[in-house]
């Protein structure tokens, strides 16, 4: 018996060990060491490009990777550090220092686990396809914006860096052009020429490994015969393996701790969302080409378990990364244990390949990331989505604006102020209001024909058809108060699924007005849920049982009834 059963963890490491085979241990130590191979560049380059440096994105890739791994729902999920937030981690150390961006990302992980712990896995997965479109187009030019210095090797003055503002950022590329450095300029693009056409030789072959050991090469043959270069490297990394330590949070002196954890709540809530979105969005992709089944919640919590402890040790936010599982899967990875292995390769990189990653070239970090960006921005989609509705489009292209001028928190909370608009708007067009008279045609499921019935006079029905939620509500609310009042009025409720608490008090009131004007109100067709609904709140005993019926026919024998006693 699981014991997490009640709170839905349950880790696919579990369930696939029991199953294991020595077949499948091998395809996942090849998987694994090809991974871990392709992730070497990609963590590098993700630390460095967020402000932190390589050590913490390859601490962040062997940390939070093991424990994706080890307690995920997903049976070949990679986790590790992602192009998506390189921009909200630059502005949060921009802002309130490394000790900021710790106490930000382990309250994300915190709200990943109490997502996973609430059971919003599923909810995740609706998130409005625009809006990812949208944020994540907006943060592959954002990634591509940040990537002009080194791809130019542009030099800057001491105590100069560049701005974080998208604008500011290229009106400063465009004034210090003319400190570019060529050699830098040309070991870039041949990076990514180089990236681009390592699929054409090989679909295994990893192109952004292969650039980073022909170039780093190239760099060193230069030096090593006295051709003064000038192409910044990474530069010298720790050795050993990171240590423990307490994050230490910069407090301005206007302020207080609290306030500054306020003030970084709503970056937390930023990392949460876009790693469950990401994370979730790789193990439903991986789902597809392997035909299992993720468990969403354990996922949820083992992001968030990653993402808690990954900052006592040095790392940066971390969530399920897409091409590093699709390669995953595409080299033989059916089980966590491919991952697990993956974060071994890199553990034994830091520890005994040091000397060698703190030669490689900026510029072709540059390189790797500018296309990184390129496969993130999806321009493909997009122009497939501009042939759809003009909302969607609109929804999509906001998004993105805002991610690159301003920041991903204002266009995930505007993204989904959007979503929830277009979400009540198109079940408003999915709703109607009508209202008959002297006759109406009843509708058989399942047989043919239709049946005409009379509506005796002085008696209407408001046929209501979708939700009755807030939106509608109103809508029903305008619609009887601009009509001359019928004696007798049944709501016709058979296709209502659901009422919330609005459409509750429009009723009452709708009731209570009728009561007045000594009209008579009948209720047909209420299904059980909302019949539990407008009973808990005292509609029933007000309205009257007998004028709470579930059926039409019913409906217009009572209003017959009513009818004979208004007029004796």
């Amino acid at each position: 018996m699981n014991p997490f059963a009640k709170i839905d963890f349950d880790p696919k490491i579990a369930f696939t060990l029991r199953h294991y085979n020595r077949e499948t241990f091998v395809k996942d130590i090849i998987a694994g060491i090809i991974v871990g191979i392709i992730a070497i560049p990609l963590a590098i380059a993700f630390g460095i490009a967020s402000g932190v440096g390589a050590t913490e994105g390859l601490v962040t890739a062997i940390i939070a990777g093991f424990i994706i791994s080890a307690l995920g729902g997903s049976r070949v999920q990679i986790g590790g550090p992602t192009g998506a937030f390189i921009v909200i981690i630059y502005g949060i150390i921009q802002e309130f220092g490394t000790g900021g961006l710790a106490i930000a990302t382990i309250m994300a992980g915190i709200i990943l686990v109490l997502m996973g712990l609430f059971k919003l896995g599923a909810i995740i997965k609706f998130m409005p396809y625009p809006i990812i479109v949208g944020f994540t187009a907006g943060i592959a030019v954002t990634i591509f914006s940040t990537q002009m210095k080194d791809l130019f090797g542009l030099t800057l003055s001491e105590g100069e860096s560049v701005p974080a503002d998208f604008i500011e950022k290229w009106v400063f590329y465009f004034e210090h052009i003319d400190t570019i450095n060529w050699w830098s300029l040309g070991i870039g693009l041949a990076s990514i020429l180089i990236i681009a056409g390592a699929p054409y030789i090989s679909k295994k072959l990893p192109g952004s490994l292969l650039a980073i050991v022909i170039m780093t090469a190239l760099c060193w043959a230069l030096e090593h015969f006295g051709i003064n270069t000038g192409v910044e490297t990474i530069g010298k990394l720790p050795s050993g393996l990171p240590e423990f330590r307490l994050p230490a949070l910069e407090v301005a002196a206007d302020k207080t701790i609290w306030d500054t954890i306020q003030s970084l709540l709503p970056a937390a809530f930023t990392i949460a969302i876009l790693g469950a979105i990401e994370s979730l969005l790789s193990a439903m992709v991986s789902d597809g080409v392997i035909g299992s089944r993720h468990n969403s919640n354990t996922e949820l919590m083992a992001q968030g378990a990653a993402n808690i402890v990954v900052p006592f040790f040095g790392g940066i936010p971390a969530t399920g990364a897409i091409a590093r599982t699709m390669a995953n899967i595409n080299n033989g990875g059916r089980t966590p244990v491919a991952g697990i292995v993956h974060t071994i390769v890199l553990l034994l990189v830091l520890l005994f390949m040091g000397d060698l990653v703190s030669m490689i070239p900026m510029p072709c970090l540059a390189g790797v990331l500018i296309m990184v960006s390129y496969n993130m921005s999806g321009w493909r989609t997009i122009r497939s989505m501009c042939r759809q509705s003009r909302s969607d489009i609109a929804i999509l292209f906001t998004t993105m604006l805002l991610t690159i001028i301003f920041d991903l928190t204002i266009a995930i909370e505007v993204g989904l102020v959007l979503a929830v608009i277009l979400f009540v708007r198109r079940i408003m067009e999915t709703s109607h209001i009508s209202v008959l008279r002297d006759e109406m045609e009843l509708h058989h499921d399942g047989e043919e024909g239709d049946v005409q019935l009379a509506i005796p006079q002085g008696v209407e029905v408001y046929e209501i058809e979708g939700p009755f939620f807030f939106g509608v509500a109103t809508k029903f609310e305008e619609l009887t108060r601009s009509r001359k009042a019928a004696p007798i009025r049944i709501i016709r409720m058979r296709k209502v699924s659901f009422i919330d608490s609005t459409g509750i008090h429009n009723l009452e009131i709708f009731i209570e007005s009728a009561q007045q004007n000594g009209q008579h109100i009948i209720l047909s067709g209420v299904n059980k849920r909302v019949y539990s609904a407008i009973e808990r709140v005292g509609l029933v005993t007000k309205i009257g049982k007998e004028n709470v019926l579930d059926h039409i026919d019913k409906a217009l024998a009572r209003a017959e009834e009513l009818s004979s006693q208004i007029t004796k």
